[in-house]
Order: C-alpha cells, then sequence, then structure tokens
C-alpha cells in the first residue's frame, strides 16, 4: 500500500508531463480465422495506472495522426482505416489465407515538447506499436515494421495461454538491441523490468490471465527540426500487448 501512495503521488506531481508518460498501444486477439473479420483498437494512456484517455479528450487529439497497418503473411503492406469509439480507434481486417499478420501503428508526427522544467529536455515523439494475429497453422515471427525507429517482434509460437511464456526481439531501426530495457505493465501498478541479451531478446512467464502491455523507449540524441521547432532528441516509445 506505501508503494502504491508514493507512486500516486510521484503520478500526481507530474500530471502536466502525464500526456508524454503515456503510450499508444494495439489491442487485439492473438488468433483469427480465415474468412473471419477481425477487429484490433487503438488506445492512449498508461494502463497499468488505469488511465485510457477518451478519443475526444484533450490529450489524444495530440496523437491521433497515426498510421494503421496491416502486413500479411506475404508480407503485403495496406493501410487500415481506422474509426472513434469513445476510448479507442478501431479498424477491421478479414484474412483471406492462412499466416502470420502484423498490425503495426506509427506516428512520428507529433509536434515539438519543451519539457526543460522536467529536466527532460526538448524533443520530438515517434511512438510505434505492433500486433501479432495467428490465422491456421503459422510458426512465423511477427514482421519487421520499423525502420526509424524501436519496434517489438514476437517470436513465440502459437497462441498464448495462462502459465504460458512470452518470447520478444526489440529491434532498434530493423537490427537486435542488446541492453535495452523493458516493462512489463500489468493492471493496479504492477511491473516488472527486463533487458534484452545480446540478440535484442527477451522472454518471461505469463502466470496470469490478464492483460500485458509491454513498453520500451530510447532517447536517439540527433537534434533536428520538425515543423518550424528546433529539438534536442527524439523520443522513440514501442508497445506490444498480451492478452489472456
Amino acid at each position: 500500500m506505501i508503494s502504491r501512495i508514493i507512486q500516486w503521488s510521484v503520478l500526481l506531481v507530474f500530471i502536466p508531463f502525464i500526456s508524454q508518460a503515456h503510450y499508444l498501444w494495439i489491442e487485439s486477439a492473438h488468433t483469427g480465422k480465415v474468412g473471419q473479420k477481425h477487429t484490433v483498437k487503438v488506445y492512449f494512456g498508461e494502463y497499468t495506472y488505469g488511465v485510457i484517455e477518451e478519443v475526444a479528450g484533450e490529450h489524444y487529439k495530440n496523437v491521433n495522426n497515426f498510421k494503421l497497418w496491416l502486413i500479411d503473411p506475404a508480407g503485403e503492406k495496406m493501410l487500415l482505416e481506422v474509426q472513434p469509439q469513445a476510448d479507442h480507434y478501431a479498424a477491421n481486417f478479414t484474412p483471406k489465407k492462412e499466416g502470420t499478420y502484423t498490425v503495426a501503428l506509427n506516428n512520428d508526427e507529433i509536434d515539438v515538447l519543451d519539457y526543460t522544467q522536467y529536466d527532460f529536455g526538448i524533443f520530438k515523439t515517434h511512438y510505434h506499436s505492433t500486433a501479432q494475429v495467428l490465422v491456421g497453422k503459422s510458426d512465423k515471427a511477427s514482421a519487421k515494421s520499423n525502420e526509424n525507429g524501436l519496434s517489438v517482434i514476437d517470436l513465440s509460437k502459437g497462441d498464448y495461454e495462462k502459465e504460458g511464456e512470452a518470447h520478444l526481439q526489440i529491434l532498434y531501426k530493423g537490427q537486435p538491441i542488446a541492453e535495452q530495457e523493458v516493462d512489463i505493465y500489468i493492471s493496479d501498478l504492477w511491473s516488472k523490468k527486463l533487458t534484452t541479451d545480446e540478440d535484442g531478446k527477451i522472454s518471461f512467464k505469463l502466470p496470469w490471465a490478464t492483460k500485458y502491455i509491454i513498453e520500451t523507449t530510447k532517447k536517439e540524441e540527433v537534434p533536428g527540426t520538425y515543423k518550424g521547432e528546433d529539438y534536442e532528441f527524439i523520443w522513440h516509445c514501442a508497445t506490444y500487448s498480451i492478452n489472456l
């Protein structure tokens, strides 16, 4: 309880910082069927704190200029149309054949933020999120989807189940990144931090039938200009979710 009080105190102190501490993530069933409509949802907030922003609210509108892509088993990429709902955007697709489908969200069109008052600097944000959908028999990993920043690749074979294990790989600009910190969140402020091995991989148990949000971030220390505003670095944020 004391730990929760401390964490909530920190959150309240940094309320102005909350929109940056948020992340975009995709939720989807891990398996689908040929010929059946499959729905994916895009949320913005901080799941472990129970914060999910309303689409029409003040914060979500700052990051809703994202693109959502579907990469089919043959590697063909197509843009998905998203529809606003109360607290998420939804999109659908219908698998035409068996294999591994990857849904990828990308948003690097976010205004420069000045958080020097929080000792974080002036930066541009790049969000990326992925979801893997297995249709029929497939043992292929999800596709690479972000050549300009971070991404999470699902290496797991088959559907997840309670007490199973997740196997993920973190890529940075298409290459495995070693010693990269990765946070795993579930609800009610539970979290765990892992570090990738030399191949950019992590594995962890799934002991509970719940939702797991995986987040990893990185500063790219390269200054630039976006929409006439100078920034000191790019802040990359990639997420992945597992729903049991």
